[in-house]
């Protein structure tokens, strides 16, 4: 059973997130708002599926994120199967090397 994402709080958390000016800013909100390991479990998942857009292997993949194989399979069906949140990002940010 799937939770329900779009929610008053959800709402009330992505508008804090837009009103942040530069990295600085990141940084003094989501070290607020996250623990160290809720960071580093999301930074490591954004890393993963870059990774897997430049069509990195799983063992490529694991070597430098220490992600586990059961995280870059699930990374893998988000990209395949979700919203296309990575991708519209990673075009915005010039990183995806897809031709």
């Amino acid at each position: 059973m799937s939770k329900k994402i779009r929610t008053e709080a959800v709402n009330a958390l992505f508008d804090a997130v837009l009103c942040l000016k530069d990295r600085e800013e990141c940084y003094r909100f989501f070290e607020d708002v996250c623990t160290v390991n809720e960071l580093l479990s999301l930074s490591q998942r954004f890393e993963v599926a870059k990774m897997l857009t430049e069509k990195k292997t799983y063992l490529e993949i694991a070597d430098k994120t220490g992600a586990s194989t059961a995280t870059i399979s699930r990374v893998n069906r988000s990209l395949i199967y979700g919203n296309d949140g990575y991708e519209m990002v990673f075009a915005r940010m010039g990183e995806n090397k897809r031709e």
